[in-house]
């Protein structure tokens, strides 16, 4: 991967991964996420999904983490003004707590269903939460869905509730990521592309490729295949 290209078409993007303000009102309603939650936006990007975290907690504190700086920058401009949130780069999994809830949109799928909440269990307040996205095979063409998701095994939904239950959670429900959350994710990236377009070399013409071909492959194969958002709480 040209990360130096990649970081370049990323950069200054509203989120790093499809989401919109319903789905995060529906996971905390769902979860029962007090007002004065204390909540940790994992692999949260620049910061996405802060605005809508905070409108289901009003009184509450967010974390948001993510592995890149420049994402951790973004967040951290967006919200300069807001003592509600803190922004820093670091390990998701790393965190202390204790966490009234957790939201993972797009990055669990980097450590493991299981791991992941394993390692968040520890990080949770008693009545605690966690709220992630993983690709879904939702017509059982577990192949198709593999080759969006880049040879990740991707599971059906039933295969996803099993791995929660086998990490000692269980799951308080599960909603199909919409068209207009991956849109609120694309779009913004198509327009980038296509400014970057004049004057490219070879090198960021490549990556350019790579960023349309994702959005073109899921446009194309979205009934098949995308993300699963779950809500899920320690038994």
């Amino acid at each position: 991967m040209d990360w130096d290209n990649f970081f370049l078409v990323h950069k200054d993007l509203p989120r790093e991964g499809p989401g919109h303000p319903d789905e995060v009102a529906w996971a905390c309603a769902l979860a029962g996420v007090p007002d004065g939650a204390r909540i940790l936006d994992a692999g949260g990007g620049p910061g996405g999904d802060v605005q809508a975290l905070l409108t289901a907690a009003p009184h509450g504190r967010i974390l948001t983490v993510d592995t890149h700086e420049g994402f951790t920058e973004q967040a951290m401009t967006r919200f300069a003004e807001d003592v509600r949130v803190t922004a820093i780069t670091g390990n998701m999994m790393a965190q202390d707590g204790p966490f009234d809830f957790i939201w993972c949109a797009g990055a669990l799928y980097f450590v493991g269903i299981e791991g992941g909440l394993a390692g968040w269990r520890s990080k949770l307040t008693e009545s605690g939460t966690v709220a992630f996205s993983e690709p879904c095979s939702f017509d059982g063409d577990k192949a198709r869905a593999a080759a969006m998701f880049e040879d990740y095994p991707v599971g059906t939904e039933a295969d996803i509730r099993a791995r929660v239950e086998t990490a000692g959670f269980e799951v308080l429900g599960t909603r199909k990521v919409s068209d207009a959350a991956w849109e609120a994710y694309y779009g913004p990236m198509d327009k980038r592309v296509a400014m970057l377009r004049d004057g490219a070399d070879a090198a960021l013409s490549a990556v350019l490729d790579e960023a349309e071909a994702e959005a073109r492959t899921w446009r194309e194969n979205r009934e098949s295949c995308g993300y699963l958002l779950c809500v899920t709480r320690p038994i």
